[in-house]
């Protein structure tokens, strides 16, 4: 399994909400999966300039599936729609094979 650590800046709940019941259709047929999800309120320590107050992990079968549905047609629409709109930043914090 590959699983990623993500942390974002939302900045419209409401569009991400969109964004996420969107995807996950989407996610599910690449095999993919969300594990932890956590708002943040206040961040302590960061090695990254951007804010925080959104930490999730999401993991898929493998690397390939992961780039798959990152680059996926489909996925890159509701991405353009939702998440685009909604999302000041994102930062990997981590990716590894569980």
């Amino acid at each position: 399994m590959f699983e990623m650590l993500v942390a974002l800046d939302v900045a419209d709940d409401n569009n991400y909400a969109k964004y996420r019941q969107a995807m996950k259709p989407i996610l599910n047929q690449f095999g993919g999966a969300f594990g932890y999800d956590f708002t943040i309120e206040q961040v302590l320590l960061s090695q990254v300039d951007e804010a925080i107050n959104r930490v999730f992990t999401i993991n898929f079968p493998d690397r390939q599936a992961m780039e798959a549905f990152f680059a996926d047609e489909e996925y890159l629409a509701v991405k353009s729609e939702f998440f685009s709109n909604s999302v000041n930043s994102t930062t990997i914090i981590a990716s590894y094979e569980k």
